[in-house]
């Protein structure tokens, strides 16, 4: 199989009581599996791809097979989407981001507090099932507040993820139901602020996101 499910890098009751653990359990063991199924199955008739990791095959989608490009997109998309998602929240540790980070953040939105109320607002305004992102704009270096219908990835506008967040109903709805700003509230106690920065930093150095 060309691609496989990473385990999670924490247990699944490490973000309670913001996220459940049957949510989590759900969440990684079974909606990332199903994009990992589906796009094994649509790229097993192309050996060509077998060995690209995800994020090099999406940023190259229109090398795809047209045949295979809207599911690889979809599934594709997915499963990268889910292995960022889970590298950057974590057992709740509060704080906010420091360094380099905190100093663009200030410099691109006014303040911390400025683009966590902007980036709350997009990502509950985003319609339907979708991710927010804070990603960087390679050309300008500055930051920006992005949302993506489906499992679009910010690897198809060609700009570096530092911070996702799942707003599909399956991310939260056993505990929080159809309230996505009570969700998104408790998000912010389990973002991983040191990995979110450190991702800026790679960035900063000419490091490729992954």
């Amino acid at each position: 199989m060309a691609y496989q499910l990473p385990p999670l890098p924490y247990p699944y009751d490490a973000l309670e009581p913001y996220i459940d653990a049957e949510t989590m359990r759900l969440h990684h063991d079974k909606h990332h599996q199903a994009y990992i199924d589906a796009v094994n199955k649509a790229i097993e008739p192309y050996p060509q791809f077998a060995n690209i990791i995800i994020e090099d095959l999406l940023r190259h989608l229109n090398d795809v097979p047209e045949e295979i490009r809207t599911t690889v997109r979809n599934n594709g998309g997915g499963h990268a989407n889910h292995q960022f998602f889970w590298k950057v929240i974590g057992p709740p540790n509060g704080g906010r981001p420091a360094g380099a980070l905190a100093e663009s953040i200030t410099r691109d939105f006014g303040s911390f507090d400025a683009f966590q109320s902007q980036f709350t607002d997009a990502a509950t305004k985003h319609f339907g099932s979708g991710w927010a992102f804070l990603v960087v704009d390679p050309p300008t270096k500055k930051l920006e507040i992005m949302t993506t219908p489906n499992q679009d990835s910010v690897l198809l506008h060609g700009k570096p993820g530092l911070l996702a967040c799942d707003v599909w109903e399956h991310s939260y709805y056993l505990k929080y139901q159809n309230r996505r700003p009570e969700y998104l509230k408790a998000w912010w106690n389990v973002v991983n602020w040191p990995v979110v920065s450190s991702r800026y930093e790679h960035f900063l150095e000419g490091k490729q996101q992954l």
